[in-house]
């Protein structure tokens, strides 16, 4: 049996990989803390180590795996910016993914998003639990005939765009690479500057690197529609927070859907009701009416959990019984 520690686990992690190990030779340990400087001792004794998005795979980190004899770290998740991919190259770390789980499923949390904002779903619900009917300050708008902005048209974006397609939306896209689906789907790609120009919705799906961190800015903001509509599902240093209050607080902003956060490290996963939370950014997020967050469940449905998982043991056993992995799978190493 090869020994696998699972960071940053909670129980419907437990649950899901149990019902598919039944048969495997993976061991699963899984702690509840997330990897970091402080809590990497914990990996020592085993062969794996399987990781999730807030959790920390920086030089130091990687170092004191490389200490205990692990070469073989395993992300349930296609992002992978929470790791210094340049030290676990020169450790001679073999980094995997899940780069496809369910795009439907943020694709969906994403739509969902836009129609809880532009119908005020939410402020419906609240009202209707207290007994007022009245519809003063509850007027939508149609997604029909906007037009939508998509940064990024990987799968999650192209399943997007197709919910879209049904709601009568035009959609713009900007991508360094153009998806010939998204071209076939009536689509067109522009520069960034116009697709921030003309779009009523803006939604990201690109990955987190250097050069899309704080894609939106207070320069981009200054380029949009007033009153535009800012979705992310993607990851949360996308958009410069502070940039956003300011935004909302001028009015440039109308309405902002966010599955992530920039800071979300130590918020989101966790419970903290009985708690006073300390991030005084977040605080004021909460505090805009046409402001909507939710803790970065895009992803969370049965179908895409089932397929993580399935693929993460897939990933670990291929490796670990020394043979090669598909390229799709692999960040890096062999």
């Amino acid at each position: 049996m090869e020994k696998v520690a699972v960071f940053s686990s909670k129980k419907y992690d437990r649950i899901i990989a149990d019902s598919h190990t039944e048969k495997s030779r993976l061991e699963f340990t899984f702690f509840e803390s997330a990897l970091s400087p402080e809590t990497v001792h914990l990996a020592q004794g085993f062969d794996a180590v399987c990781i999730f998005v807030n959790d920390e795979a920086n030089q130091h980190v990687l170092e004191q795996l490389n200490s205990f004899g692990i070469s073989i770290i395993a992300l349930r998740c296609a992002g992978y910016n929470n790791v210094d991919i340049k030290a676990a190259k020169a450790l001679g770390f073999t980094l995997c993914r899940v780069p496809e789980y369910s795009p439907e499923a943020v694709a969906e949390h994403t739509v969902g998003l836009m129609l809880t904002l532009s119908r005020k779903f939410h402020k419906a619900y609240n009202r209707v639990r207290e007994g007022n009917f009245a519809l003063d300050g509850l007027m939508g708008f149609n997604l029909h005939n906007k037009t939508v902005g998509l940064i990024g048209t990987g799968n999650i974006g192209i399943a997007t765009l197709r919910i879209l397609n049904g709601f009568g939306c035009q959609i713009l896209c900007h991508d360094p690479i153009q998806n010939p689906i998204a071209l076939e789907l009536g689509a067109r790609y522009v520069a960034l500057d116009e697709l921030f120009k003309q779009s009523d919705i803006i939604s990201l799906h690109c990955p987190l690197l250097p050069e899309t961190q704080h894609i939106i800015d207070e320069s981009a903001l200054n380029q949009m529609k007033k009153g535009v509509m800012l979705i992310n599902t993607s990851r949360g240093a996308l958009i410069d927070t502070q940039a956003a209050i300011n935004g909302l607080k001028q009015g440039l902003i109308g309405y902002l859907g966010l599955d992530v956060y920039e800071l979300e490290s130590g918020l989101f996963f966790e419970d903290l009701s009985e708690q006073i939370i300390q991030d005084d950014i977040f605080q004021r997020l909460t505090t805009f009416g046409n402001v909507m967050i939710t803790g970065h469940q895009g992803f969370f449905t049965s179908e895409a959990l089932n397929t993580i998982a399935l693929t993460t043991i897939n990933n670990l056993e291929t490796l670990l019984a020394n043979k090669k992995l598909d390229d799709e799978f692999l960040i890096c190493g062999r």
